[in-house]
Order: structure tokens, then sequence, then C-alpha cells
């Protein structure tokens, strides 16, 4: 890591032309798009639509088949190998040492970015994340939505300038979608860049300040500004699946991907 990506700002971050081909499949079919700092960007669509595509290639844990991720003036590649300590990542694992202990847990990831006053970081987050109680029990032995806090703290520790939220309010009780909402409402005002898939309409209701809606692999709707409410998402996501593409009918949720649903609405399982 050289000096100038080691303070480096990597906002906005910007999709040109993204595709992400599997075999024969094409995941992400040509995306464009800003993402800002101090903006919450929200992706919905059906199951298999590029929602979890999109956000692995924008962690950099995975590369595009063609077109470009910038982060600032930093190309992806250039992410990858020096700025991937700028972003955190909460995806459908939690990425989480099931043997490990909550706090041991925060721990080894605070030392794998080299953190300094780690145990007060470690400490810190395991009371936002409400885990204080059972820091010392073994991943293995925590609910769903115990796992899923520790996992917010482990990508939160860091500080990073780019969240990237996978269905995350998946499992949380009540307390905990309040609590996930309270942290990227904070993340909001300190400027950072926070995107996410998510179902759970409600879940983001007031959150959300641009709405990308993705079908087949591309952006069929955006939507902005601040009136993005539940049900002002919810008509935005409906009026957007309706359409058809490219001159087509609208597809059954069978047509779209194998296993594709419209849950929207409906929040997580």
């Amino acid at each position: 890591m050289d000096s100038a990506t080691s303070s480096a700002t990597i906002s906005p971050v910007r999709v040109v032309a993204l595709r992400k081909v599997y075999g024969r499949h094409a995941a992400l079919a040509g995306v464009d798009g800003e993402l800002a700092a101090g903006q919450v960007s929200v992706l919905m669509g059906p199951n298999g639509a590029g929602k979890s595509t999109l956000l692995g290639l924008l962690s950099t844990l995975a590369r595009p088949t063609s077109g470009e991720v910038f982060f600032g003036p930093w190309s992806h590649r250039e992410a990858e190998r020096d700025l991937r300590h700028t972003i955190g990542f909460l995806g459908h694992a939690p990425l989480l040492y099931r043997d490990l202990s909550a706090r041991e847990n925060l721990t080894f990831f605070g030392r794998l970015y080299g953190l300094t006053g780690l145990s007060a970081r470690v400490e810190q987050w395991l009371a936002q994340t409400g885990m204080s109680a059972a820091a010392e029990r073994p991943v293995r032995q925590l609910s769903r939505g115990m796992t899923q806090r520790v996992a917010l703290g482990r990508a939160l520790l860091h500080e990073p300038q780019l969240l990237l939220l996978d269905e995350p309010f998946t499992a949380l009780d009540r307390g905990g979608v309040a609590l996930l909402r309270q942290v990227i409402r904070s993340l909001r005002q300190a400027g950072r860049t926070v995107v996410l898939a998510t179902h759970d309409v409600e879940a983001v209701s007031g959150l959300c300040d641009q709405l990308w809606v993705l079908r087949r692999g591309r952006i069929v709707a955006r939507r902005s500004g601040a009136t993005l409410d539940g049900a002002a998402l919810l008509a935005g996501y409906h009026q957007a699946i309706d359409e058809p593409v490219d001159g087509a009918a609208p597809a059954a949720p069978s047509e779209a991907a194998p296993g594709a649903t419209d849950d929207i609405g409906r929040g997580a399982p």
C-alpha cells in the first residue's frame, strides 16, 4: 500500500458498462451508475436479478467480465490491491470463525487490518451491536440473529468508507433492525457510502437516498430524493418490474433466473 492509497478517499464510486458472466449466464448485463458519499443506495429486484453480484464486484472480492468500477480516481484492480481496507462487506455468509468467540473474532479481524487501539474498538462494537454480554460465547453457540450482529461489527470495525450490505436485516429481531437502522443513519451523517440489497422495504423506509431496481442483470429503474419511504420504494419497484425488458413481455418469476421470486415488501423469510 503506497502513501496515496493509505489515506485515499474513494468517493464517488462509479460503475461503467459493468458486466459479469458465468458460463452462458450474464449475471450483470451492463450496469452504469454512481454511488455518492453521504448517501444510502438501495438495490432491489427479484432473486437472480444481479444484486449480490453487483455487491461482490463493489467489494473487489470478484472481478468484472468487462466494464469498470472506479473508487474515486482508482480502478477496480488498484482497489483490489490497495484499497480493500476502505471497504466493509456483510454478505449472506457471516465470515466468522465458528470456534472463536465474538470478541476473539473481532480481535482477529482487527489485527488483520492492523488497527490501533484495537481492544477499545472491539469493546465499542460489542457494545454497539448489543453483544457485550455474549462476547465470550463461541459463534457456533450463537443464534442466527446474534451471529449477524457480530458480523456487522466485523464489517464496521475498521471504519470503512464504503459499506456493502447484502440482506443485512435477515434474522434480526426488532431490536436488531432498529440498531442497524441507527448504524446506517450514523454512517450517512458521517459522509460514508452505504449500499445495501434488501427485500425488506419497511426496514429501509426513510433511510434510502437512491433506489436502483435490477432485473435480469440490468438497472431498469432509478429513483432518488428525500421522499423514498416504504410506499415510494414499493411503488418504484413494482412499476419497474411490471414493465417489459427490451420489448419482451413481463417475465414470470421462473423466467428471470432459476429459483427467482418476487418477495419485495415481505421482508426476510
